[in-house]
């Protein structure tokens, strides 16, 4: 009981700091469209993998909710998430910036409604990871409805990348890699890496909105 209380009351605190910190400035789509250069060699390209501090494709975005992406954008500004590409590029924009291309990319993802259900269910393994992560606490109905517009929708995104990310919270952030988030850290240290790995796959299986928005010349 007391360790169901601590995990709800660790949810709460998580929920609370995401609304804290929700940007104020307002995007503009359209302006956002003109602001995208730096963005669409690595996430306008399907299946782009990364190669730094390991090979995984580059998250989907397309369709991602405006807060989160600009939370995200704001952490590799300012260093809380570590990545030299990311950081080099986030450090550039402005508040503005920011919005704007956030808001750009919340308008171009999957069309229509996402299924009130998954369409698989999870296996007694995955679905007992699940409970124990408590991951759908702030994720929303079927990975795809966040809680908090801070938090990201995660059914649907490419697995390794979801499995690298949740390392990069698990393991200690280094000089050029990593993420602090001391929510997030907690709950994937609970996991071992096949543990990890067996949640990124079976979210990564759901339908949901994320999309790659691929640019023309790539296409």
């Amino acid at each position: 009981m007391k360790k169901t209380f601590t995990t709800l009351l660790g949810l709460s605190v998580a929920c609370a700091t995401g609304l804290l910190h929700a940007q104020d400035t307002q995007g503009d789509a359209k302006a956002g469209a003109g602001k995208i250069a730096m963005c669409i060699g690595c996430h306008g390209i399907p299946g782009y993998q990364s190669s730094f501090p390991q090979v995984y494709k580059v998250p989907k975005i397309g369709g991602q909710g405006a807060g989160y992406i600009a939370a995200a954008l704001d952490a590799y500004k300012k260093g809380e998430r570590k990545f030299p590409s990311m950081h080099a590029i986030a450090d550039t924009l402005t508040a503005q910036d920011i919005a704007d291309v956030a808001a750009y990319y919340a308008e171009h993802g999957k069309q229509g409604e996402v299924p009130a259900q998954p369409a698989r269910a999870p296996d007694a393994q995955v679905a007992q990871l699940l409970q124990k992560g408590a991951c759908v606490s702030c994720h929303g109905e079927n990975f795809a409805k966040p809680i908090d517009p801070t938090y990201p929708k995660i059914a649907g995104q490419y697995p390794d990348y979801l499995f690298a990310a949740l390392r990069q919270y698990k393991d200690d952030p280094t000089t050029y890699v990593g993420r602090s988030n001391a929510i997030m850290a907690g709950i994937a240290k609970q996991f071992t890496n096949a543990e990890l790995k067996a949640l990124a796959g079976y979210v990564g299986s759901l339908p949901g909105d994320l999309q790659v928005v691929p640019e023309s010349r790539f296409r």
